[in-house]
């Protein structure tokens, strides 16, 4: 178990938890960094066939700690700011095993991107979704990099020069999440894939993963996932 996360594994599948519900489960370097260590450590157990990424409490993440990342001792250090959580990325992109992402409450500007990062999304009826970052006049590396990925560049559109809130329903139709249902059932739902999964032939869903992945015709994933590229944050106060 880290500071800020934690591991739990079932029969055949295991869930990785963000464990900072008095901050809404908002992203700081060291949590990002343990979320890369977890998936390090459950795609190394050979028995375990899909992942379930969920917060704790009902919440999924509201983005970066803008109240960490903008207190006086963190310096103006961007690379540590920001090279923990593209690294994050880097591996979920690389990540051989289904992520079935359970998004609860919201998913707020890197939260948005960590939602994306899932192979599979079941959001909450009322729960929202929200590329906010024009609101603040910062960039969107991950989650323009994801969405190159997975949605048209006129959906991208749509959510990052919007800025707005994207309810659970609109989520679904327009393919962001892969289900809708009700709020409280979205674990529940998760767990019920994950299981199904998990009661494929052991291997079988790498092997389909590891095809996905071989598709998307990237040679340089590290280029791919840019580093963000001004400081706004750093300044930036909360989207409406």
């Amino acid at each position: 178990m880290g500071d800020y996360s934690f591991v739990e594994k079932h029969a055949g599948w295991a869930e990785i938890v963000i464990n900072r519900p008095d901050r809404r489960n908002s992203l700081i370097p060291a949590l990002a960094g343990e979320i890369t260590e977890a998936l390090s450590e459950v795609q190394a157990d050979k028995s375990i066939s899909a992942i379930v990424l969920r917060g704790a409490e009902g919440y999924f993440c509201s983005g970066i700690d803008l109240k960490a990342l903008q207190a006086p001792d963190q310096g103006a250090d961007k690379e540590k700011t920001t090279g923990d959580v593209r690294s994050m990325h880097i591996a979920l992109y690389q990540c051989e095993l289904p992520v079935i992402g359970a998004l609860e409450r919201f998913a707020i500007n890197a939260g948005a991107a960590l939602a994306f990062a899932c192979d599979v999304l079941i959001t909450g009826e009322e729960a929202f979704l929200q590329i906010g970052e024009i609101q603040q006049g910062a960039s969107i590396p991950m989650n323009a990099a994801w969405m190159k990925i997975k949605h048209s560049e006129l959906t991208t559109a749509r959510l990052a020069f919007y800025g707005d809130r994207v309810q659970g329903k609109a989520l679904a139709e327009l393919g962001i999440a892969t289900e809708c249902v009700a709020d409280d059932k979205v674990v529940e739902r998760c767990y019920e894939l994950a299981e199904r999964m998990a009661g494929f032939p052991e291997g079988a869903s790498r092997e389909v993963k590891r095809a996905v992945i071989a598709q998307r015709g990237i040679a340089d994933v590290d280029a791919f996932f840019p580093k963000r590229t001004n400081d706004a944050l750093k300044t930036a106060g909360m989207v409406n």
